[in-house]
């Protein structure tokens, strides 16, 4: 049984000399789209970035929308039933404004060698080292932008060995459009490394990711993950439910972000659910549990995980975009099980595409890290997360009602554009 790691609670993006510091590997139809923890005794190094393996660099891109990006880290609850996430929203303007760092606390770093079957004791500091001064270019606890009709709300679930952080890119780029995203951190033992900050004495527990036990099926441990992976997506728009009716929300990390500003701030008759891969799935089996999600944004879904019997009830539009190497006839298949039965439910695939694309780690340059994580296809990463977030722009106003322009790219919801096409070409999967 590995060991819970306690530390001091805290607030993880803290100032910039702090450097406490995924995506997904390959597996089967049947098995994960792939990280334990022990405990430590050695304290964590502190580097700052170096040049082992050539310089590594993170160029995620600002968001293009005509709005600034602030972040800012929401806990609430001291148990592991609370709720963890990183937010993205419109904000204004600020003068020397702060990054946060990407990898927030040297502990993912740990949980990131776990995941891909590395020694912790070699890799924690490597990835330190080579990531951990990376910074996300939006403002940290920026100031809200007041918006009077309130803002379309994005709750967002991150892929299996992944956190809250790692697709800040995509989260960052639909924010910019006028849209407040909540990025969970799931306590499913699904991420590569969690935490929740107990009662007494601001203890930190940390939830390490754990593998499918040995004798187990995997789909009986993965179904119950998504279970409560889409339920943690429930509980998500619930918390912006209390926020919007004026009720005192505690964000026990204490930051300086006043989560009151938001009351006003999210229209709450258009919601949507949006992942990548076992986020995917989990944003499907969300439309079963809630209906106030109105649609759900799958990337490169993991559909292993899900009962069939549930197919017939999944109520809302889907819009699947998938990459070209990840997906196989079994998957699409499933995908495919929904838009029949839905017209509006639509299936693209992005060529040149691998499953990491759709991460912030397409965007890392540098030796040492791609071959750690294989994070790059053939097409160029921002002109891939130009296909996604357009895609997914037009969709969400399609099915939110937004009085926007994304409808200029509804030609991507047909497959009809440079490097994407309907449907799935079957090309050899590498799942």
């Amino acid at each position: 049984m590995p060991v819970h790691l306690l530390a001091r609670c805290r607030g993880d993006a803290w100032g910039p000399g702090n450097r406490r510091g995924v995506g997904e590997g390959r597996g089967t139809e049947s098995g994960s789209p792939g990280w334990e923890m022990d405990a430590d005794p050695m304290p964590p190094p502190r580097f700052g970035r170096g040049s082992m393996g050539g310089t590594q660099s993170l160029a995620l891109p600002p968001g293009k929308g005509p709005h600034q990006v602030g972040c800012a880290d929401v806990m609430v609850g001291h148990t592991r039933q609370g709720l963890f996430l990183r937010l993205f929203y419109p904000c204004l303007p600020r003068t020397g404004a702060e990054r946060p760092l990407w990898i927030p606390r040297y502990e993912y770093c740990r949980g990131l060698a776990d995941f891909t079957h590395r020694s912790r004791r070699w890799c924690a500091p490597l990835f330190s080292i080579a990531i951990g001064s990376c910074r996300v270019p939006v403002s940290w606890n920026g100031p809200f932008k007041p918006c009077s009709s309130g803002y379309p709300l994005i709750i967002f679930s991150h892929g299996l060995g992944a956190f809250r952080t790692l697709y800040s890119s995509v989260c960052s780029e639909v924010a910019s459009w006028g849209f407040v995203v909540a990025a969970l951190e799931h306590r499913d033992r699904s991420a590569s490394a969690t935490y929740f900050c107990k009662a007494e004495a601001g203890r930190e527990e940390w939830i390490p990711y754990q593998r499918v036990p040995q004798g187990q099926k995997e789909f009986y441990f993965r179904n119950k993950q998504v279970h409560q992976r889409a339920e943690e997506c429930v509980r998500a728009l619930r918390l912006f439910e209390d926020i919007s009716s004026g009720k005192s929300v505690l964000n026990v990390l204490h930051q300086d972000f006043d989560l009151s500003v938001l009351k006003d701030g999210v229209d709450l008759t258009k919601v949507a659910v949006m992942g990548h891969s076992f986020g995917g799935v989990t944003a499907v089996l969300a439309l079963v549990k809630e209906p106030s999600f109105r649609c759900a944004v799958a990337l490169d879904a993991w559909m292993f995980p899900l009962e069939n019997t549930l197919y017939p009830e999944v109520p809302k539009p889907v819009l699947f975009i998938n990459t070209e190497k990840f997906q196989t006839p079994e998957s699409v298949a499933k995908m495919k099980r929904l838009s029949s039965r839905n017209s509006q439910t639509k299936i693209i695939t992005i060529l040149g595409s691998v499953h990491q694309s759709q991460t912030d780690f397409t965007f890392l340059t540098g030796k040492l890290v791609n071959r750690f994580f294989g994070v790059r296809g053939t097409l160029d990463p921002y002109k891939g997360l130009d296909i996604t977030s357009r895609a997914a722009l037009a969709f969400l106003q399609r099915h939110l009602n937004l009085e926007e322009e994304f409808d200029q790219w509804d030609n991507l919801l047909e497959g009809v554009g440079d490097s994407v096409v309907p449907e799935a070409p079957f090309c050899r999967s590498k799942l």
